[in-house]
This record gives C-alpha cells, structure tokens and sequence, in this order.
C-alpha cells in the first residue's frame, strides 16, 4: 500500500512540474535570440552606420528634458552638421508616432520635440547628405512584454480603462447600534382585573391590532380583548394567565425595524461632518455594507471629548440587534478628476510608479505622474491617455518578465 502511494505522489509531482514548466513558458515574453551590444559613439549615442557614413544618435537629459543630439562623420572624420537633412520616427505602441525634425546647434543636430518617458519605441531614422539618402530601423524596446491572450486569461491578468471618476473623500469613524427612543412601548390594561390568558410570549413577533391579552375588569366582570397597538417583537413579558394586572405593565413590544448607529467624531474632524452626509456603514459580522445619513447629533459631548452623531440603520429582517459594533466613512467632500486609476494597479519601475497599459497581446509601463488619493483610487495627472487599457490585477506578473528580460534604458 505505501509502495503504491509513493508511485502516485511521483506521478503528481512529475505532472505538476510539467504542466508549470510548460505554463510558465508561455506565460512570460517570447525569448528572443541574444544580440550583442549596439555600437556606442564618443557621445554614449548609438551608431549607426553605412559604408563610410555614419550617424550617432544620442538621448541627451543632462540639465533638459530628454531630447535627441546627432552627430554625423564620414570616413570617421565629423561632417558640418548644417549640411546633414534628418528625420526620426519613433513609433510608440498605442500612442501614434512621434515625427521628430533636427536643426543645428554647434557641432550636433538638435531634436526639436522632448523624448518622454517610456523610451520604448521603433526608431526610424532618415539622413541626407551630398546628395545621398541613408536610412535605419531598429527596437528601441524598454518596459515591455508580451503575454497571449488564453494564457493572460488563465493567469488572472485583469483590464480595466483610465477614466474620468469622481472621488469622494470621507472620515472614518467607529460606533455602536442602539434602538431610537420611541421602539419600544409599554403594554397596561385599560381596566384593572384578572388576566385570564397570556396569548403571546417572550421573542414572539407581533403586528398591529394582534390579540396579546384576555382580561376581566373587576369592576364590570366583563371580559375585554388587550391589541398590541404597534409591529415589533415581545422583549418582555411581566404577567401571567390567573394574575392582576396591578395598574403595571403587562408586556413590552419592541420595533426593531429600524436601528441607530451612533458614531463618535472626535475634535480634530468635528468641523468637517455635516447633516445629512452620506455614510457608509460597516457593521460587525455582516457583509453588505449599508449607506444612509447622518440624521441627528447629540448635543453633549461623551467625557472622551467624542460627540454622537446619529444615522439611521434599515433592518427590516430583524438580522441586526442593539449593541453591534458599527465603522463608517462620512463623506466629507467629493470631487470630479479627469483621470483615476486603482491603486492596486501601481507598480514600480526604474524611479518612476508605473502601470501596465494593454495594446493587443502586448504591454508596457507608463510612467504617471500622479495626483490626489482617495479610496482605492488614484488620479493621474500624466503619463498615460484617457481611454488607455490598463492592468489591474496581477500586474506583478509583468514587472516580473520584464525585470527577467533585462531589458536596458538605451540612451
């Protein structure tokens, strides 16, 4: 027997292994061939070259924003840059092409548009020199990957889209459930006498109009029907059948039907809560969560400095009971952003916080520069489109292929 269950637990591991082995390679990038090293210029620009022309294109951000300098040679001696016609194209994934022109400064050519963040693109590079056209294309690819669509899918790797949101800012605060003053009323006899039968007990649900007493005046010996005069539930029964009733109070009926949260606001946030704010309402052991009001403060503040306000709390099931603990988000302000997305989604990558925008089976960083947080939400103030699809579950799995591709800042 324990030789068999070895045989089996074999067989699972060597199944498991091969069935990661194989979703694994798929789940990453494609490998590609290694290629060696792009030539570098004297400027730490890449060289392109052909015969004895050459170009050396460099990104430049010492002191500016990131631009591209150029500077040309022929049989390795440096070319009057006044004399060289350039066009760069760079061909960015979902964002169009970037159309880059160049005048002299010095002794480079200068780009006339800002290279922004991600430096990931396919470059085109178009020169013109004593009458002879030469032309490059190359990757300049940083921040990418590629996962096919089945295998995203299977690795749970969820999308949504940059939009517009509106972001309600809120307070947190803690309280308990208590019953509005007037749930629970008082049941007497209208003449004093003999109960002759009890029709109801402790925990019974009640309605309006319902019998809950038989009762015998002692003046008229007449028998007389006791109606409970409001829904609710008997939280206490104080009489029995063949008793007086005594002038007291025969039974009490409570309405549970809608219940208090009162909520301490302490000092610091006392200038910020208003009547009649949207509350959300977390209470111990449920689940759906509960949005109502504030309906009313306490005008005495509690020893710990505290002051009550008070929300109405729906239980028409009767699942919530006096005494439950109760946390809530007041909303304080809101207000609308031009473009949000979930904190979830945040990655890092280099010195920047990054998402991972989808084109198709493929994806790459976008540096945000980022705004306002509220919630799990956080704005976007650049670095990516309104409209752009973005990762936001298990981003990780990308920042992880990527960071394995090693894939360089080329500058």
């Amino acid at each position: 027997m324990r030789s068999t269950f070895k045989i089996l637990t074999l067989i699972g591991t060597l199944c498991f292994v091969g069935l990661s082995a194989s979703f694994s390679s798929f789940a990453i990038s494609e490998q590609k061939v290694e290629e060696s090293e792009p030539e570098k210029g004297p400027n730490r620009g890449r060289m392109l070259r052909k015969g004895d022309f050459a170009i050396e294109l460099a990104i430049f951000e010492t002191g500016v924003p990131p631009e591209f300098r150029v500077w040309a040679t022929m049989d390795g001696k440096a070319i009057d840059p006044s004399k060289v016609e350039l066009n760069v194209k760079l061909t960015r994934l979902g964002d169009g092409i970037d159309d880059i022109n160049f005048y002299q400064e010095g002794e480079y050519l200068r780009g006339d548009m800002v290279i922004y963040e991600p430096h990931s693109f396919l470059v085109s590079l178009y020169a013109k020199y004593q009458g002879q056209t030469y032309d490059w294309q190359y990757d300049n690819f940083e921040g990418r990957t590629k996962i096919a669509d089945d295998i995203a899918q299977a690795m749970e790797i969820i999308t949504d889209f940059v939009a517009p949101s509106t972001f309600h800012e809120t307070v947190e605060v803690y309280g308990r459930l208590t019953l509005p003053a007037d749930a629970t009323s008082n049941v007497y006899a209208r003449f004093d006498g003999l109960v002759e039968k009890v029709h109801v007990k402790l925990g019974d649900s009640v309605t309006k109009g319902q019998l809950l007493f038989t009762v015998e005046s002692n003046e008229s010996l007449q028998s007389y029907k006791v109606l409970s005069a409001q829904n609710g539930i008997v939280t206490k029964v104080n009489v029995t059948s063949g008793e007086q009733s005594k002038g007291r109070s025969l039974l009490q009926i409570t309405n549970d039907k809608t219940l208090i949260a009162e909520l301490a606001v302490f000092p610091k946030d006392l200038s910020t809560i208003r009547l009649g704010a949207k509350t959300t309402l977390t209470i111990n052991g449920v689940e759906a969560k509960q949005v109502s009001t504030i309906d009313s403060r306490v005008l005495k503040v509690r020893d710990d400095q505290a002051k009550l306000f008070r929300v109405l709390v729906n239980n028409p099931d009767s699942v919530l009971s006096e005494g439950l603990f109760v946390s809530a988000d007041i909303e304080i302000g809101s207000y609308d952003v031009a473009m949000a997305v979930e904190r979830k989604a945040l990655q890092s990558f280099r010195d920047f916080t990054v998402v991972y925008a989808k084109v198709g089976n493929e994806y790459e960083v976008r540096m945000l520069e980022l705004g306002r947080v509220v919630g799990d939400e956080i704005e976007v103030l650049s670095g990516i489109s309104l409209g752009t699809e973005y990762v936001t579950e298990n981003s990780y799995i990308l920042k992880a292929d990527i960071e394995k591709s090693g894939a360089s800042h080329d500058h």
